[in-house]
């Protein structure tokens, strides 16, 4: 068995003639979302495919093998409801409201332009009908939407960064009281006069402690 543990979004970075000559592998949608199964692709050599956990294989990804080895995944045909709406009577809006409630039911939607696909469930099928829409039953491939959790994510991947921007601007601001801290100057000057006046009295001490000490020094020797 040939293990996999590495996955090409769309092929990303491959010369489309080396996607076009790999071997194929067809999956349906049930076996896409999982991150760990095994198959066989078209040139009859078992895989093992061991993905990180939460990845979803889509039709057009290209799986690469530990010898190096390419292999292009193919949505497999499945049965699927393909809700259209009403030439006559409908709109495209009607496909809006649809897609609406069936999100609300949480099941997985491929959205066209011009249609909506959804997994075959009879209940559904006569909710859609009883909105005026046209429900058939396909064979097709299935590329459910993703839905916006990658997105948000990145959000907040966005917010973190930000967070960390000021987390560092608050430890240099700290850091620069802590010099302070550390001044020569008697703290009541610091703490009642000006920055500028206090950062004057800390030049006047330092030269006056080293004349002191230069002085004294001189007179023990």
């Amino acid at each position: 068995m040939l293990t996999i543990s590495k996955l090409l979004s769309q092929g990303q970075g491959l010369a489309k003639v080396l996607v076009q000559r790999a071997p194929t592998i067809e999956l349906d949608w049930d076996v896409r979302q999982k991150s760990r199964f095994a198959a066989t692709d078209s040139s009859g050599r078992e895989l093992g495919v061991f993905l990180p956990r939460g990845t979803v294989v889509r039709g057009g990804d290209v799986l690469v093998a530990e010898d190096g080895s390419l292999i292009r995944v193919v949505a497999a045909p499945q049965p699927v409801l393909r809700i259209t709406a009403c030439a006559e009577h409908g709109s495209p809006f009607d496909l809006t409201r649809a897609a609406y409630h069936l999100g609300n039911r949480h099941v997985p939607i491929e959205l066209r332009p011009d249609h909506l696909k959804i997994e075959p469930d009879h209940v559904l099928a006569d909710m859609l009908r009883a909105m005026h829409l046209i429900v058939t039953e396909q064979n097709e491939g299935f590329e459910p939407e993703g839905g916006a959790y990658a997105q948000g994510h990145a959000g907040h991947g966005g917010h973190g960064h930000t967070h960390g921007h000021s987390h560092e601007h608050a430890h240099d601001e700290h850091g620069h009281a802590h010099d302070h801290g550390h001044s020569h100057a008697p703290a009541h000057t610091h703490d009642h006069e000006s920055h500028s006046h206090a950062g004057h009295a800390h030049d006047d001490h330092d030269h006056d402690h080293g004349h002191a000490h230069g002085h004294a020094h001189h007179h023990k020797h």
